[in-house]
């Protein structure tokens, strides 16, 4: 799908945009976005908000910092050298590494689409009382079906659509409790380290940075692919796509945000504990009312289901690209790719115990892959053989690897809380 893509636009001309065709331009960055407000950071976002109230709002500040700056790094390399992460990773490592690489990276995909499939399930649970595990049948159905029958720019426009639903309805979530706006201003830039909370902050933090969305966005970036061996035309891509990556992990960060602030006014003040999503949206309806109850059900359900499209891409992309492929749905590899991640992911979903931790735990395990995808891409953008004259410059490599040694250092705290 994304082949015929790049052949379409290889050989187009730079268009001039005018404001309606920059907004035409936005959508890859959306497709990313829906990575990190899945299920597994609605089940991080509520165990922030509850037990530690505002405090740990600077998590997703700093996060999507870390995100834009990643994300526009990974697209950098797709639209560049027309390659996605997976693919020259592939092309340019030795087999051994590479393949080590992308092994995790494929085990990171299926704890993602664990979490999306799981978040369906509850959404569907708490809507029509349908058991957990047919309600992640039922998403997985509905996933399949969208992955396999529709282009990608159906899909493209299907997850733009379910993004804009949740930001609305979470807006509205927000009118119906009362935000303590001063302690959230201070929150969202002041880091602060509550006791006990390091599993919390560290959850957070792989709910957002995602190595999925990695790969993921070094894919779909190039379904804007023009000409990749024109230099005007790549720089102009660039520009481009940073507009497209700011805007959408801005409205990323306003709904993980809306997250914390809706736990932090009514559970946190409230002393509630919470230790699942199904007992989230039961604890809303005697605090809030009904209404916001139905809505919370509502907004997961089209979190999960575009989430769960996304880490299928994903998947499929990554897999496509240990085979030197693109992500294309009519091939087999890409097929299979997409496959595997959803179907052990299904698994998973039928033998966990405990849906909530099952949440919080994946996301940790993402954030654990993290570092390995994090120097990965560091080192492709940086290779002047994979980049050529668009490899990174001081600042960029700077910013990388701040990125990544932060990353790699909250895992170890993560580690020592544990000992």
């Amino acid at each position: 799908m994304l082949k015929y893509l790049k052949n379409k636009f290889r050989d187009k001309q730079e268009p001039s945009l005018t404001a309606i065709e920059w907004w035409r331009y936005i959508g890859p960055g959306m497709m990313v976005t829906v990575g990190f407000i899945d299920p597994g950071n609605w089940a991080s976002n509520l165990a922030a908000g509850a037990d530690y109230g505002y405090s740990l709002l600077w998590m997703v500040t700093l996060s999507t910092i870390m995100l834009i700056i990643l994300q526009h790094n990974a697209a950098h390399l797709g639209i560049v050298s027309g390659l996605c992460l997976s693919e020259a990773a592939k092309k340019y490592l030795p087999s051994s590494i590479s393949n080590i690489t992308l092994i995790s990276a494929v085990v990171a995909g299926i704890s993602t689409a664990f979490a999306e499939i799981l978040g369906g399930a509850i959404a569907i649970q708490m809507l029509f009382g349908i058991p957990l595990k047919i309600g992640g049948a039922i998403t997985l159905g509905f996933v399949a079906w969208m992955l396999y029958t529709n282009s990608y720019k159906k899909i493209e426009k299907w997850i733009i659509g379910f993004v804009s639903l949740i930001g609305i309805l979470f807006i509205f979530e927000l009118t119906l409790v009362n935000i303590e706006w001063g302690k959230a201003l201070v929150s969202w830039v002041k880091p602060s380290f509550p006791d006990g909370s390091m599993v919390v902050i560290m959850s957070v933090l792989g709910a957002v940075v995602m190595p999925h969305n990695l790969f993921l966005h070094s894919e779909v970036i190039q379904s804007r692919q023009w000409n990749i061996h024109d230099e005007k035309t790549i720089k102009y891509q660039l520009k481009y796509e940073f507009y497209d990556t700011l805007f959408s992990m801005i409205v990323g960060w306003a709904i993980n945000s809306s997250m914390i602030l809706l736990a932090a006014s009514t559970f946190f003040i409230s002393n509630v504990h919470v230790s699942e999503l199904g007992q989230a949206q039961k604890l809303l309806e005697p605090l809030v009312g009904n209404i916001a109850a139905v809505i919370f059900a509502i907004a997961l359900l089209f979190a999960g289901i575009s989430s769960t499209v996304t880490a299928g891409m994903a998947g499929g992309s990554i897999i496509a690209g240990m085979f030197g492929e693109p992500y294309d749905i009519k091939d087999n590899h890409t097929k299979l790719g997409v496959g595997f991640i959803l179907l052990v992911s299904f698994i998973l979903v039928i033998l966990i115990e405990n849906p909530f931790q099952g949440l919080i735990y994946s996301q940790m395990l993402l954030s654990i892959q993290l570092p390995i995808t994090i120097f990965l891409q560091i080192y492709l953008t940086s290779s002047k053989k994979v980049m050529g004259k668009f490899a990174n410059n001081t600042k960029e490599s700077i910013s990388l690897w701040t990125i990544g040694l932060i990353v790699t250092a909250l895992n170890i705290a993560l580690l020592v809380s544990f000992l």
